[in-house]
C-alpha cells in the first residue's frame, strides 16, 4: 500500500490531468472574453478627453481635427508628421518656454 492510498488523495491519470486543463483554460478564455465585452472600446463616449479632444462640451479644434485626420492616412504627410511633432512635444512638456 502506497502513502497516498491512506491519506485520501485521489490520483489523476493523464486524461484527468487533460481534462483538467482544457477546463481551466475554457474558464480563462470565457473571463477574457467577458472582461472585453464590459470594458468600454476606443472610440467610445468618454475616450475623447482621455484622446485629447475638445474641453468639456465644447467642439473640437483645428490641431485636434487634423490629427483625427492623420490617423486615417495610410501615406507619410509632411503636414501630419508636424501635427504629431508638435503634439508629441506638448505632452512631454518641451514645448514650454524656460
Amino acid at each position: 500500500m502506497s502513502a497516498s492510498a491512506g491519506s485520501g488523495a485521489i490520483e489523476m491519470g493523464r486524461p484527468g490531468k487533460l481534462l483538467l486543463a482544457a477546463a481551466l483554460g475554457g474558464l480563462m478564455l470565457a473571463v477574457t472574453v467577458g472582461i472585453a465585452m464590459v470594458r468600454p472600446e476606443r472610440g467610445g463616449p468618454g475616450s475623447r478627453a482621455l484622446a485629447g479632444g475638445a474641453a468639456a462640451g465644447g467642439a473640437p479644434g483645428p490641431a485636434t481635427r487634423n490629427l483625427a485626420r492623420c490617423r486615417t492616412l495610410t501615406m507619410p504627410d509632411s503636414g501630419c508628421e508636424a501635427a504629431w511633432e508638435a503634439r508629441r512635444r506638448h505632452f512631454f512638456g518641451e514645448d514650454k518656454p524656460q
